[in-house]
């Protein structure tokens, strides 16, 4: 027999097929055994329908079953699948990925139980885009009761519920949480993975983002990715604008009051209110004023500066406000407080610990893309901003 030869697969949504009928279910000679040849059993006719990047590989088997079904890559990765339709049908579990090529191997059996092996070979078209991913948490880390799953993505993102299918979120004790869509401070699309309330202490998040072969719209994914992360203590800080004070708040107790000063009431110099989460411990860095939109008001180095918000909300040592520390809210927006409190400070809160802000002088309520403002939603309007409700 001569090899068939197919032309290259288009990346569109109707499927091409080709019957691939195994050279090894013909006979050299006359049927064994002197059957008569007009009642021999057909081979089974072995057609691989499905072989687009973005869908998963079909095979079916026509006048007969299928008994094994082998879909390799070029690096020897295998797509597993299954075999439904009464054995005359089988599809991967994973969708076939964009410029990849695959090996197929099927082992069919005929009506008369003879079986026989047929050989393919396939490969989809490079993608034109490539979309990619950026992870927070970071991988093995330990963070606060407020630190959300965060993914932002490269490109946009049109087929949500495509993408957000492939996401799957374990934790160590059944946390109950969701998915929500949000737009990140930079412009781009990000989804964020909320629990119901407050993490508990000790549990341990996995990721498992099975990317590989999906189109965001916007772009291909053309590799899965794998996180995990601990939450650690039960840490809560407690920011009060009115009385000019913070609370450090720990299993529900109190271990440290400090005398802050806010932003200034009466302009763009206001502080935000509602939950924001620690983003990340900067230490020392240059805040420049004309980075936030407020001129040249000020440009130094500050120390201990632990940020709360994209928009450049932070809190930090502001020495230079020291006559207003529990009196007056006199910052550029930002949480001052003295060198010895902030450095104090500064060594007992974690990356993911939630600051809980209330104040009658605020300019609004920090947005979920802003930083990681997803606590200031009730559970039920979380919940709607998954692509999959």
């Amino acid at each position: 027999m001569l090899p068939i030869r197919t032309p290259r697969p288009a990346l569109a949504a109707v499927a091409l097929a080709v019957s691939l009928t195994a050279c090894s279910a013909q006979a050299a000679s006359g049927p064994a055994g002197g059957q008569d040849p007009a009642r021999a059993a057909a081979p089974a006719e072995v057609t691989v329908v499905d072989r687009v990047a973005g869908k998963p590989v079909t095979v079916t088997a026509t006048g007969g079953t299928l008994t094994e079904v082998k879909v390799v890559d070029g690096e020897g990765g295998r797509l597993v699948g299954r075999t439904g339709a009464g054995g005359t049908r089988w599809a991967s579990d994973r969708k076939a990925a964009p410029g990849t090529s695959y090996t197929v191997e099927v082992t069919s059996r005929a009506a008369d139980g003879k079986e026989s092996t047929s050989r393919s070979s396939f490969t989809t078209p490079e993608p034109g885009k490539v979309n990619k991913v950026t992870l927070a948490p970071g991988k093995n880390t330990t963070v606060g009761i407020g630190q959300p799953l965060s993914i932002v993505f490269d490109l946009p993102v049109t087929r949500k519920a495509d993408v957000e299918r492939q996401l799957k979120v374990t934790t160590s004790n059944g946390t109950e949480g969701s998915w929500g869509w949000v737009k990140d401070y930079s412009g781009r699309d990000r989804v964020d993975w909320r629990p119901r309330e407050y993490w508990k202490p000790g549990t341990k998040v996995t990721l498992e983002a099975d990317l590989d072969g999906t189109d965001s719209g916007g772009g291909w994914f053309v590799r899965d990715y794998r996180t995990g992360f601990t939450i650690g203590a039960a840490q809560v800080v407690k920011v009060d604008l009115d009385a000019h004070r913070l609370r450090l708040e720990r299993d529900g107790r109190t271990v440290r009051t400090i005398p802050v000063s806010g932003g200034t009431p009466g302009g763009d110099k206001r502080s935000w209110r509602g939950t924001a989460v620690l983003m990340a411990k900067e230490g020392t860095i240059n805040m420049n004023s004309e980075t936030v939109g407020l001129g040249d008001a000020y440009d130094k180095d500050v120390d201990y500066s632990m940020r709360l918000t994209w928009s450049g909300m932070y809190a930090h040592a502001a020495p230079w406000n020291a006559a207003y520390f529990g009196r007056a809210n006199r910052s550029s927006g930002c949480i001052g407080m003295s060198d010895a409190d902030a450095a104090a400070f500064y060594s007992s809160v974690n990356v993911g610990d939630p600051f809980e802000i209330t104040g009658r002088e605020t300019k609004g309520v920090v947005a979920e893309g802003n930083g990681y403002g997803a606590w200031n939603l009730s559970w039920g309007a979380w919940k709607t901003k998954s692509a999959l409700r």
